[in-house]
């Protein structure tokens, strides 16, 4: 099925051609009508699967604009993966004007309380943090339709099921639940059948999506640094991420391969959250080659063209192993390659992961990598950057400017004054204006249809309830 021959508005479908989104995944085939008729769903799902917009679609759809609280949560296990979720509900629903909220933790109350006073339309956000609005009282659910449990099971593994099960005892009767988990654990199973009505239970079948290639290769524990290296020049991949147990073993295996010249940076907890985020998104644009990284990354990194995973260290969970492996081969068609190695330390994780998978883990013979030679033709093809990746969202962001104006709440300013200010300009009509932000002391306003310039000047040249104004393109974050 197209996205097109749905019944989303216009404003939706526009915003999906530009998207370059066409055939519906099976998971978006099977969950988007039943949520758009307001069912609950648990859907079973590999990741990678564009379970995302499965839910964002009807979510989006169903969504007032002129409410002022929020009608759809999302909860997430990382900030990573909230941040995802935010801009792709940010790139579908541009031209309807949708505000989509992001809330979790190492962030100042301060500015997410002010951010939850104006209109709102969606939350998404991690359940610790969730929850202590919710008990603070700076959240409203009294208007929500919509709740989502994205990766559920990870919710699980971090220790957050609890925190769930509080948050949802805050909704209103009337909502319509999507869970969504890569995996079904019994809490999991649980925490449906009290909080759902009557749910319609969906799993997207393994051969649905590509499994791609995965084997392993034994190396005692001390030879891991060295034989990632030769593993690096034999398979030269164009983007890859590896896989280490801890923030020790990322930095210690990243400064090993930035040493040699490769083109390589990391990804952990342990990192200020601003350099995590552009981590990502530079791996993402395609800016260095190699991510050596904690599970952090096995959530909520969407990279359609990771063509290696190396599970330098074994993870603890089968589970997480699944997630991991889900980081490449994200498109269909499309084969990614998944390496592990196995420690003389890991028999144990080795059986209980072949009795998760049904069959037994292909190991290869070391040889065949232990005979690379590490010559400085081989790193050098290594130390280049891959070719820049084009952004899925770039002609929607080409045709849209983010506004600053130097006025807010402290003088008076309500969004209703610059859509006024704003439509008052020649050419310009509402449908050129996007999501308003107006802050204490400053306000945002996106403008759409290229047309972003033009407002620009004009605005310099306005008042706004009597007062000049300075306007600017804004600054990134």
């Amino acid at each position: 099925m197209r996205f097109k021959d749905f019944s989303f508005d216009g404003k939706i479908i526009h915003a999906l051609d530009k998207l370059h989104y066409i055939d519906m995944f099976p998971i978006q085939e099977k969950v988007i009508p039943l949520l758009y008729d307001r069912q609950d769903v648990i859907a079973q799902s590999k990741t990678g699967s564009g379970k995302t917009a499965a839910y964002l679609l009807p979510v989006i759809q169903n969504t007032r604009w002129d409410e002022k609280e929020p009608q759809a949560l999302i909860l997430t296990p990382t900030r990573e993966l909230a941040l995802q979720v935010k801009e792709e509900y940010d790139n579908i629903s541009i031209y309807q004007r949708l505000k989509c909220v992001t809330i979790f933790g190492r962030q100042p109350y301060k500015f997410q309380i002010e951010d939850l006073k104006q209109r709102t339309h969606a939350v998404v956000g991690t359940p610790g943090r969730i929850l202590d609005h919710l008990e603070r009282g700076t959240l409203s659910l009294n208007k929500i339709q919509y709740v989502v449990l994205d990766e559920a099971d990870e919710m699980l593994n971090m220790g957050f099921i609890e925190s769930v099960k509080k948050i949802m005892t805050y909704f209103p009767e009337n909502h319509t639940t999507a869970l969504f988990s890569a995996t079904m654990p019994e809490p999991i199973l649980e925490l449906a059948q009290k909080f759902m009505k009557n749910p319609v239970h969906i799993k997207i079948e393994e051969t649905s999506i590509h499994t791609g290639i995965h084997y392993a290769y034994e190396i005692k524990e001390h030879e891991k640094t060295q034989f990632l290296i030769q593993l690096l020049c034999k398979e030269l991949p164009q983007s890859c991420i590896v896989f280490a147990k801890t923030q020790a073993h990322v930095i210690e295996v990243c400064d090993a391969l930035y040493e040699k010249g490769m083109s390589v940076d990391k990804l952990h907890g342990g990192m200020l959250q601003e350099d995590r985020i552009q981590n990502i998104k530079d791996f993402k644009r395609g800016l260095f080659r190699i991510l050596v990284a904690t599970d952090v990354a096995a959530r909520g990194i969407d990279i359609e063209d990771v063509t290696h995973i190396i599970n330098y260290d074994m993870p603890n969970e089968k589970e997480t192993y699944v997630h991991r492996k889900g980081r490449t081969g994200r498109a269909f068609g499309k084969q990614g390659i998944t390496i592990s190695f196995l420690s003389q330390y890991d028999a144990q994780r080795k059986e209980e992961l072949e009795e998760y998978l049904g069959y037994a883990l292909e190991i290869h013979d070391r040889n065949e990598v232990d005979q690379i030679h590490v010559d400085e033709e081989v790193l050098r093809k290594l130390e280049e950057n891959p070719q820049v990746k084009k952004d899925k969202a770039e002609a929607l962001r080409k045709d849209t400017t983010k506004l600053y104006i130097n006025k807010g709440k402290s003088k008076k300013i309500r969004a209703g004054d610059i859509v006024g200010a704003i439509c008052q300009i020649e050419g310009i009509q509402s449908e050129d204006i996007g999501v308003i932000q107006v802050q204490e002391h400053q306000s945002y306003v996106d403008i759409l249809n290229g047309k972003g310039i033009e407002v620009l000047k004009a605005l310099n040249q306005k008042t706004i309830k009597g007062k000049k104004i300075k306007v600017e393109v804004a600054k990134e974050n």
